[in-house]
């Protein structure tokens, strides 16, 4: 079994004791940074996932985040925030940077070990597919996504899809897990020079999960973030 390593970087000692003691009981091997500065003179890209903090020294979680999602060595590797900041606006951001999860304190350990396994499980699922992104194909299950010819597929029979409708669950099921805003949404498959409702998206989506029929159901709408697709 490959070594499954996590990093957790808080400026907090006793919580970082307490995560590691906690991960390795659970077969992980640990190692923990007190401030993103000690994060980024590790050889971050052997790891499995991160565990941040977002309130540290100069660099904050954030700012690490979008560093190592920048690096083509670093872009891959989950990221779980866990933090005391609630308000939404942190939560979108953190989400929109690329994490994959977001843990407030104070927490359960229980909720946190389920959370890194079911992370985990999830990247494990997108690296079994990635030969097959590699010849341009993206899906889930019986769902197919062609990016060369441009088709989608659903056990086997074409759907017929707008461009629009095309890309919006291309970039959907191709960043699984992750939530995206109907903002950024706009923005990834609209023109800028373009000018389009908000509403627009929601339209598109609801159109969409009607014809790809039961896989619709794996288009999710997290109220006041915005859409996802879940496996």
């Amino acid at each position: 079994m490959t070594e499954r390593r996590i990093l957790v970087v808080d400026d907090e000692e006793d919580l970082r004791e307490i995560l590691r003691f906690n991960l390795e009981k659970e077969g992980f091997k640990v190692d923990t940074a007190a401030s993103a500065e000690e994060a980024l003179t590790l050889d971050i890209a052997s790891y499995s996932l991160l565990l941040l903090d977002i309130m540290m020294g100069e660099i904050s979680g954030m700012a690490l985040a979008r560093v190592l999602k920048r690096r083509p060595d670093t872009a891959h590797i989950p990221i779980i925030f866990i933090t005391a900041r609630t308000a939404e606006d942190d939560t979108v951001e953190g989400l929109s940077i690329g994490a994959d999860d977001y843990i407030t304190k104070p927490f359960r350990l229980k909720e946190v070990v389920a959370r890194v396994e079911a992370v985990l499980r999830r990247a494990g699922k997108d690296a079994n597919v990635q030969h097959e992104r590699d010849k341009g194909v993206v899906g889930y299950e019986t769902l197919r996504i062609d990016t060369v010819s441009k088709r989608v597929t659903v056990d086997g029979t074409e759907i017929a899809l707008t461009k629009k409708e095309f890309e919006i669950l291309l970039l959907l099921v191709g960043n699984a897990g992750r939530v995206f805003s109907r903002q950024e949404i706009l923005s990834r498959v609209w023109d800028d020079d373009v000018y389009v409702l908000e509403r627009t998206v929601d339209v598109n989506i609801t159109r969409l999960r009607k014809k790809i029929g039961a896989y619709g159901d794996c288009i999710h709408t997290r109220q006041g973030y915005g859409y996802s697709f879940e496996k």
